[in-house]
């Protein structure tokens, strides 16, 4: 008996929403929540790849032979 009160009372709910109104409903909760598992995954793969990097920087042979910059050079004009 319940249950058929429960669902008298949900029909008027139903109707009221515009029926031209179009939502994303659960399809588009699931399709957004698989995406965004997704792109934490991502982020925590991309994190343990560069926590391996292990970067350093060659040192400069020309700034240590003192070889003049690109810049410095002589304009003409």
């Amino acid at each position: 008996m319940s249950a058929s009160l429960a669902l008298t009372h949900l029909v008027p709910l139903a109707k009221e929403v515009d029926e031209n109104k179009v939502t994303p409903g659960v399809l588009g909760f699931i399709v957004f929540a698989v995406m965004a598992v997704a792109v934490w995954g991502l982020m925590k793969s991309m994190n343990k790849h560069m926590q391996k990097v292990d970067f350093k920087e060659a040192p400069d042979t020309k700034a240590e032979a003192g070889a003049a910059p690109a810049d410095d050079k002589p304009r003409q004009g």
